[in-house]
Order: C-alpha cells, then sequence, then structure tokens
C-alpha cells in the first residue's frame, strides 16, 4: 500500500476560517474532476488569525495535484 500525502494550504487573517472553508470545496471539485482515489479533505481553524485547508493524495498523484494545485507544504498523513 502506497503512502498517503496531507498537502495543506495556509490561509492568514482575519477571513482565514472562511477562505479555509471554501478553499475545501475546490478541492473537492478538483478530487472529482480528475477521479483521484482518495476523497479526504478537511479544513482547521488554528486560531483566529489561522486556518488551513487540506486534501490527501497518494504518492502516485502527489506531483499531479502539487504542480496543479500549489499547496504550502505538505507531510505524511496518519488516520
Amino acid at each position: 500500500m502506497s503512502r498517503k500525502i496531507k498537502l495543506i494550504w495556509d490561509f492568514r487573517g482575519p477571513v482565514a476560517a472562511k477562505t479555509a472553508e471554501h478553499h475545501e470545496i475546490h478541492l473537492k471539485e478538483y478530487i472529482a474532476i480528475e477521479k483521484l482515489p482518495l476523497n479526504i479533505t478537511g479544513f482547521t481553524i488554528i486560531n483566529e488569525m489561522q486556518a488551513i485547508a487540506f486534501m490527501v493524495v497518494t504518492d502516485e498523484n502527489m506531483i499531479q495535484v502539487r504542480d496543479a494545485l500549489k499547496p504550502h507544504r505538505g507531510e505524511v498523513y496518519t488516520e
């Protein structure tokens, strides 16, 4: 089984939470359009001025998604 990679987009400022929440919608749309094997997305509010949106991809899809969507960072995903 291949590794799962969590790709992360960082948002800062007073509207960070709403921006991250909205960005997740676009991540779900991308997954549907590209028919990616995983459908794990989400957003997390870190504090009132910082939030993240994320999607989880496999090693095989990571480069394709990274080049298309330009995440700010990534980490190995553990459930």
